[in-house]
């Protein structure tokens, strides 16, 4: 069965052609550009036309998405024009093609627990530490998803500090603002320290581990208190932060070790940017 699998970000597109092998026959690479729906809808059809033995189309996107419904419930700037789109049944109806879609920490999360950190484990969590903190929850091959706004699952906006920080989501405190790429360079400033994020974890500054020390902390506490809502046998944690993993990992074991309700393993992401088109792919087979 081959299927297509689409990975929408906000400078380009990417798009592969897999089977459930994950053999990729053709991978394809575009600019994002708008209308969105438009452009998506035209090199789908391209890709067909290439391979009429497709037969389905899995997309991740940034935004709150109903993935019941196909609908872009809500994306920001990033994306503009790609709110409320009805991307499921306006690209079904054009390609004659099953059709799905989720968020792409979702679809990000789906790859790592079936092809890639966690395919030995049942009940996975990903944490994507990039510009933000992208969650995605997997129960027994089932992804954790949608709602009635598209916010399941959405691990960045839960509160770690109340009154805390302000969150682009209009809330104060959010995880996100405290274990995300933009939470180290904020720390950085606020200890006046002069590294860059990629800088700090090889620093022998005494402020520079301080930072990372309370980081790391920050982190234990996401993962401890996720364990209680989900059980999970295994975190997997992807995104920029992710690649420094070397220099902070066993300061994170460390600080995890009692805040666990019950031991669970902590692994590194292995698909880096391939996991959105893996992870599309999977959704539909």
């Amino acid at each position: 069965m081959k299927v297509i699998g689409v990975d929408i970000g906000g400078t380009k597109i990417r798009m592969g052609v897999l089977d459930s092998d994950m053999t990729i026959y053709k991978d394809y690479k575009v600019p994002t550009s708008f209308p969105l729906y438009d452009l998506l809808e035209k090199e789908i059809l391209s890709i067909i036309e290439e391979f009429p033995d497709v037969e389905a189309i899995g997309i991740g996107t940034h935004g709150f998405v109903d993935s019941n419904k196909g609908r872009i419930v809500f994306a920001s700037d990033l994306l503009p024009g790609w709110t409320g789109t009805e991307v499921k049944a306006q690209l079904e109806k054009a390609t004659n093609r099953r059709v799905e879609i989720d968020n792409d920490a979702n679809v990000a999360a789906l790859a790592e627990a079936k092809i890639g950190a966690a395919k030995k484990y049942n009940r996975t969590v990903c944490l994507t530490l990039g510009t933000g903190l992208g969650g995605g929850v997997i129960i027994d091959d089932f992804v954790l998803s949608g709602g009635p706004n598209g916010g399941a699952a959405e691990l960045g906006h839960m509160t770690l500090f109340p009154g805390g920080a302000p969150c682009p989501c209009g809330r104060k405190g959010c995880f996100e603002q405290y274990v995300s790429g933009t939470a180290l360079r904020r720390r950085i400033e606020e200890a006046g320290l002069p590294y860059k994020p990629e800088e700090l974890f090889t620093a022998e500054d005494p402020k520079a581990k301080q930072v990372i020390k309370e980081f790391t902390y920050d982190l234990a506490v996401v993962i401890s208190s996720l364990q209680a809502a989900f059980d999970m046998e295994v975190v997997v944690i992807g995104g920029g932060v992710s690649e420094a993993a070397d220099y902070w990992f066993d300061d994170l074991q460390e600080q995890l070790k009692p805040m666990l309700l019950n031991p669970i393993d902590v692994k590194v992401a292995e698909l880096k940017n391939e996991a959105g088109m893996y992870g599309a792919a999977q959704l539909v087979l």
